[in-house]
């Protein structure tokens, strides 16, 4: 009979081995085809995903730790080779029986800008857009779909131009360094020697003997991308919303960002924004502004504002409805509504009505020959 303690530590050293043994493609959801470029795309979606700071579910700090363990031998050409002929245990033994990861919250702070200028990968350019959507949006919060036409990298040839990776050879003219040395003669008997780029390769140290057929060796098409943009209630004018790594795609850098920058489309005769407040221009007549009015006003989400004047409103007179504004961002409560009266005059007036108004005014009824 074997001891219960000894089939617990059993239990537990198969487990271990387990997880050790866990294939790193499928940690970052990646064949084993994957290209340095998917691996690093790879990482910085899950890393940001599962990131402690951002995902608070259980499981995910553990998560993000195994994701940037993945990516330490995946982006490391040499660890990935050997781990690809010999798995995990060759790995320990390349390292001496000791791995050596690093600090994942330090490799996520790097990748996404911070350690050392020359560790960084080069950054594409990044797009600024300005987008108007109806202040009801700003109000009420929503979603709106748009389209981005850019670049991305041909997913035949994964951006290397050429149509298999046997069509790819190192560069006879400059054996693969992008750059030659050219001897040039100063005068009789004197020569200095300077280094150029490949003219055979343009510097990159590799040919292509038969391009692409999808892209005709161009590395990227040209591609249409549907996006979502979330409105949060409140949202302030000129915000912007950052879509990382979503802008134009080469094998010569890392993608840049897309940049929506968002304000609300102003409306002629429609509600005006500033800040949290929200304005409103509202036209009475005459008897309106000199007898008093109950008049409905519908917001914009759709709710009715009872606006109610009891005694006499000038021309240009702002009545103020505390907390009918704007939502404030990000926190609770409104802003204030802010009402301006517009009177109206008639364009004449009825012999009727002009003596009514005579009388009214002055104690006397006046005459139709006055009528203008």
């Amino acid at each position: 009979m074997v001891p219960a303690t000894l089939l617990v530590l059993t239990s537990l050293l198969l487990l271990a081995v387990l997880v050790s043994a866990a294939d790193l493609y499928k940690i970052l959801e990646l064949s084993r085809s994957a290209s340095d470029k998917d691996i690093r795309a790879a990482y910085k979606r899950l890393s940001k995903k599962y990131h402690p700071d951002k995902n608070k579910d259980e499981g995910a700090e553990e998560k993000f730790v195994e994701i940037a363990q993945a990516y330490e031998v995946l982006s490391d050409s040499t660890k990935r080779r050997i781990y690809d002929r010999h798995g995990e245990e060759g790995l320990k033994a390349h390292e001496g029986g000791q791995q050596h990861h690093a600090n994942p919250f330090d490799m996520f702070s790097n990748f996404f800008g911070g350690g050392h200028p020359g560790q960084q990968t080069r950054r594409g350019p990044s797009s600024l857009s300005e987008m108007e959507v109806n202040l009801a949006d700003m109000y009420t919060g929503g979603s709106i779909d748009f389209m981005v036409k850019k670049k991305i990298l041909c997913d035949h040839c994964r951006g290397s131009g050429a149509a298999s990776s046997d069509d790819i050879h190192t560069c006879p003219g400059c054996n693969g360094a992008g750059v030659k040395l050219v001897r040039q003669q100063i005068f009789p008997g004197m020569f200095s020697q300077a280094q150029v780029t490949c003219n055979e390769c343009g510097g990159r140290g590799r040919i292509i003997t038969r391009a692409c057929p999808h892209c005709s060796g161009q590395k990227v098409l040209d591609h249409t991308q549907h996006y979502s943009l979330e409105i949060p209630r409140g949202m302030p004018e000129g915000q912007e919303v950052v879509f990382e790594g979503e802008a134009d795609e080469s094998p010569d850098w890392d993608a840049g960002d897309i940049v929506m920058r968002v304000r609300s489309r102003r409306e002629k005769g429609g509600f005006r924004r500033k800040e949290h407040g929200l304005y409103w221009r509202e036209t009475i007549g005459v008897d309106e502004a000199l007898l008093g009015f109950e008049k409905n006003l519908t917001h914009l989400d759709g709710h009715v504002v009872q606006l109610k004047r009891a005694g006499i409103t000038q021309p240009g007179f702002v009545q103020t409805i505390q907390g009918e504004g704007m939502p404030v961002y990000e926190a609770t409560g409104y802003g204030d509504l802010y009402i301006e009266y517009n009177v109206v005059l008639p364009q004449k007036l009825s012999p009727e009505m002009r003596s009514k108004l005579s009388e009214a005014f002055h104690g006397h009824a006046g005459h139709p020959k006055d009528e203008l």
